[in-house]
């Protein structure tokens, strides 16, 4: 799961890991970081980017978990990143865990 995890990082359309049918421009995202973490008998999953799709990091979660539970295989990670098709990622996960931390905006769009 981390060396799919490390394919994330830079810029990459994530359209295969957005919801379909969803009013954006385009589905081009810069990840940041994104990594794994053991905390007690739980794994977190920590993702920061410069923008998120709806459905994005659930998808991504999932799909990742496919990778751990070997589902699937690293390079069909890779493939399905490339494919742009949502039918190919994997479920979503829920939503239960999932929160927001922290919204970080550039210094320039404050007067």
């Amino acid at each position: 799961m981390e060396r799919a995890t490390a394919l994330l990082i830079g810029e990459h359309d994530f359209e295969c890991f957005s919801k379909v049918h969803t009013d954006v421009n385009h589905f081009i995202c810069n990840i940041k970081t994104a990594k794994w973490n053991q905390k007690g008998d739980r794994l977190v999953f920590t993702i920061t980017a410069n923008r998120f799709l709806r459905g994005m990091v659930r998808s991504i979660v999932g799909t990742l978990i496919n990778v751990g539970s070997k589902k699937i295989t690293l390079k069909q990670f890779q493939d399905i990143l490339k494919s742009k098709d949502r039918k190919q990622a994997g479920m979503n996960v829920p939503a239960e865990a999932l929160y927001l931390v922290n919204v970080k905006y550039p210094k320039s769009i404050f007067i």
